[in-house]
Formats: C-alpha cells, sequence, structure tokens
C-alpha cells in the first residue's frame, strides 16, 4: 500500500495516476471533496488533515511507502503562519507517523526554494548551505525547515528520500500553482519580467521520485529540474502553442521594486491578497542555474526540454476546455 499526501495537487494527482496504472494499491489524503481526475476513482481516499497526528497514524496502517506532496506555495504576507503549520508542522507530523512503522519508507517533496543560494557560484547543487543570514522568503524558510523534520527522523532511523523540485510544469487547474503560467499567457497579458527561472516537467518529477523510493537510496535530497529558460522565451513559446500575442513589454527590476510597494499597501488598505510581493518581485529577478547531475546520474532520468513540457501543456488544456464545452449543459 502507498500513501499520498496532497492528492489534489499537481505533483501528487500525476503521482497517484502513475502509481494506479502501475499496479500498486493507492490510499490518499483529501481534506474537502475527492478531486476529479483520470484513476481518482481507482484510489482508496481517507478525508483528513496531516496537522492531525491521530487521523496520520489510523492513515498509515499497512502502508510500505509515503510520499508527502501535500504543502502550502505562497508568497502573500498573510499566509506566513500558515506556511509554518502546513509546510513546518505538518512534515513534522508525517516523519513521526513514518517513524512508528520501521517498515515505511517516505519521500518528502521539499523545493528548490530550500537550496542554499551562493554570490560566487552561478551553479547550485544539493550541497549548497542555508545561510540564515540571508534574505529568505517564509515559504522557502518553511520548505528548508520541513526538510530539517526529515532529516530528523532520518537521524532517528527514517528510511527516506528528499526532492527539490524547480517550477513544475503540468496541465492541471490554471488558477494554481505554476499553471496559471499558461493562463497568464492565455489571456495575453502584456507585460513580462526580466530575468529567467528553472523548469521541470511534472512527469520527470513523478518518474525520479518513483525511482528514487522503489530502490535502496536513502538519507539524500535530489534537485529535480530540466532547464533553465528566460520568461520571455518561456511566455514566448507558451503563445506560440496557444496561438496567442506573446507578452512583449519587459518591467525592469526597478520598476518591480515600486509595484511590490504598492501591492503591499494596496492589500493593507483592502484586506485583499497583493498580485505581486516583494517575495515574488525578487525571485523573479534571480539567474541561478539548478543541477540535476546528482538525480541522472542515480536514476538515468532523462529531463524533457522546456519546450516539448509547454507544447504538452498546452494542447492538454486546450483538450481540456474543448470537453469542458462540449459537456452536457453547457
Amino acid at each position: 500500500m502507498v500513501l499520498v499526501t496532497g492528492g489534489s495537487g499537481l505533483i501528487g494527482s500525476f503521482l497517484i495516476e502513475t502509481l494506479i496504472a502501475r499496479g500498486h494499491e493507492v490510499r490518499a489524503i483529501y481534506r474537502n471533496q475527492i478531486p476529479q481526475f483520470p484513476q481518482a476513482e481507482k484510489a482508496q481516499w481517507a478525508e483528513g488533515d496531516i496537522l492531525d497526528p491521530l487521523f496520520l497514524r489510523d492513515a498509515l496502517e499497512g502502508v510500505q511507502y509515503v510520499f508527502h506532496c501535500a504543502g502550502l506555495v505562497s508568497y502573500a504576507p498573510q499566509d506566513k503562519e500558515l506556511l509554518k503549520q502546513v509546510n513546518i508542522e505538518g512534515t513534522a507530523n508525517i516523519v513521526n507517523a513514518c517513524l512508528a512503522h520501521e517498515s515505511i519508507k517516505l519521500c518528502h517533496v521539499s523545493s528548490i526554494a530550500a537550496i542554499g543560494h551562493s554570490r560566487t557560484a552561478d551553479v547550485l547543487t544539493e550541497k549548497n548551505k542555508w545561510d540564515a543570514a540571508d534574505e529568505h522568503s517564509a515559504y522557502a524558510s518553511s520548505k528548508y525547515f520541513g526538510e530539517l523534520e526529515v532529516w530528523r527522523g532520518i537521524s532517528e532511523g527514517l528510511n527516506a528520500v528528499i526532492v527539490n523540485p524547480s517550477v513544475v510544469l503540468g496541465p492541471a487547474d490554471w488558477n494554481r500553482s505554476s499553471t496559471q503560467l499558461f493562463k497568464y499567457v492565455y489571456n495575453e497579458n502584456t507585460f513580462y519580467t526580466d530575468g529567467a527561472a528553472n523548469f521541470v516537467d511534472v512527469r520527470d518529477v513523478v518518474e525520479a521520485m518513483l525511482k528514487l523510493t522503489f530502490s535502496e537510496t536513502t538519507a539524500e535530497r535530489f534537485i529535480l529540474t530540466s532547464e533553465k529558460v528566460t520568461y520571455k522565451e518561456f511566455f514566448g513559446q507558451m503563445a506560440a502553442c496557444f496561438g496567442k500575442k506573446a507578452p512583449s513589454i519587459k518591467v525592469p527590476s526597478a520598476i518591480s521594486e515600486i509595484i511590490w510597494r504598492a501591492e503591499h499597501l494596496r492589500s493593507l488598505l483592502t484586506g485583499s491578497r497583493p498580485l505581486i510581493t516583494k517575495e515574488t518581485a525578487r525571485v523573479a529577478s534571480k539567474n541561478h542555474v539548478f543541477s540535476n547531475r546528482k538525480v541522472s546520474k542515480v536514476t538515468n532520468i532523462q529531463f524533457r526540454p522546456v519546450s516539448a513540457s509547454v507544447a504538452w501543456c498546452c494542447a492538454q488544456l486546450l483538450e481540456n476546455f474543448r470537453t469542458a464545452a462540449a459537456a452536457p449543459g453547457r
């Protein structure tokens, strides 16, 4: 039996589909309603919360492998405490529940945000150290301290691996997570930011997680990423696939600094969430390259180029639109 947390998310949903397709018995945790995606009905769904240790104790009965995909991604100041609860306390609860079962192996989904940065090296690896003196977003800190809970578990005898994906691309709900980038381009927005980001296909993330978890590998962390692409090129690829006009006006870093301050003031006055924050503005300006050499050596995975991932996502999203439009009652 395999347990998946965060089964309604991008990584979790694709992971569940792949596990079931390969003949695994899957139990997945949900909070509000069971998500709808292919193969979802073949999973065993358990309603509960990773912040509830008693629920997790029962959910892990008969489980041999745990994929901890649940997590909160947010750069909004309002979510600082919630990030701590979900990404740190929730992970600690998962670790403690796994420690109570000696036969369980855990795969914890972290983020490249938890990888320490460097002022001298352009290429970052799993060995880069976290510097507490650096300026970190609340999200990055929550993922880093969540990882520390896993390392604490490993020191207590837990069999576990950690994966650190970059920006994950997949045709999910485009009102959530990284898929919002596709909606931004489809709606023909005008602006793009300077800089670049590291991207990875959700199918490659899932394949790496499976190979690492169903192996003898343990007590290791692995960066999962394909390549770094500028935002201009990335948006241009999407626009070409959608047949839309690409964002054409670059927003300089200096302007971004003004915008996030204005958005912060607006959010304070209205109580709404800021459209851009200090963290998102500065993350967009970073140009580090993350290395996938370690995971490629261990698993022999060949990561898909970003252009192929973008083409697949756009085609799937367009097909989803056609299917929804043709549904009865539309």
